[in-house]
């Protein structure tokens, strides 16, 4: 590897050209302090007594050393620091940071398509919108009364524009609840997803499984749902019926829903 260097704006700034990419992304200053964590390359850098600075740049690493040292003695251990990390195969930075920034660009841009596209249509039918978290390519939104009943529309539209989006859910699936990772659990959320919820979208209704313990699955009823007057029959007659076919095992569904607290409901009680 033949290492080029170049001045940099003062006399204790050099920039260090290894002949191959570095940070593709732009400029990244590591601290010495987040270096172990953050970039293999850095903390070889900062092992280096005089090192005060690192930024990693497309093509280059720009280093600040301290007033006192010279580049003359400096400059031979950032070679073989430099020609070490390339040869170990090491990223330059971590996979756990390169996620990290990752998802933030995500969210930037969800919360982006939130305020300027969904908030203002959702909010015009009574509902409303807003980012809670994203892990593992979910996105958790808090969802309230028609929003619901909208999911299918903002689940296309976000993941038409940031398809690094695998689902769109509410944030109460982000509780930690074993029984969804079951086999059962995972068959009952699909039946859900692609055959229940995009059937009573129409009527502005959105059905969440909440848990799955033994043979019970327990279930909320949203947005044009949540105070129906039909929602005991749309549950017993239609929703437990597909799920207690598709999972034999399951031999009740059982409702968790505050229906006192619907405040539209498609349906109104008789």
């Amino acid at each position: 590897m033949f290492i080029q260097t170049q001045a940099g704006d003062s006399a204790t700034e050099l920039e260090f050209f290894p002949g191959q990419a570095v940070y593709e992304t732009g400029a990244l200053t590591v601290t010495a302090d987040e270096a172990g964590n953050l970039s293999p390359l850095a903390k070889r850098l900062y092992d280096i007594e005089g090192v005060l600075s690192v930024t990693l740049q497309p093509e280059s690493i720009l280093i600040t050393r301290a007033d006192e040292k010279d580049w003359d003695i400096l400059r031979t251990g950032i070679f073989s620091a430099i020609m070490a990390h390339f040869q170990s195969g090491d990223p330059v930075v971590s996979e756990e940071a390169q996620d990290g920034e990752f998802d933030e660009e995500i969210i930037t841009q969800v919360k982006d398509l939130l305020s300027t596209r969904i908030v203002p249509a959702v909010t015009q039918s009574g509902g409303d919108v807003s980012y809670h978290s994203f892990k593992d390519g979910n996105l958790y939104l808090k969802l309230q009364g028609s929003a619901f009943g909208m999911l299918n529309g903002i689940t296309n539209m976000l993941k038409h524009y940031i398809p690094e989006i695998r689902a769109v859910l509410d944030h109460r699936e982000a509780l930690p609840r074993p029984g969804l990772q079951t086999k059962e659990g995972l068959a009952i959320r699909d039946l859900l997803i692609e055959r229940i919820n995009p059937s009573i979208a129409a009527h502005g209704g959105h059905i969440t499984l909440v848990d799955v313990q033994t043979d019970k699955a327990y279930v909320r009823l949203e947005g044009g749902c949540q105070g129906c007057g039909m929602a005991d029959v749309t549950l017993k007659q239609g929703v437990a019926k597909e799920i207690m076919n598709l999972v034999p095992s399951i031999t009740e569904v059982l409702d968790v829903t505050d229906h006192a607290g619907g405040s539209n409901p498609y349906y109104q009680p008789g």
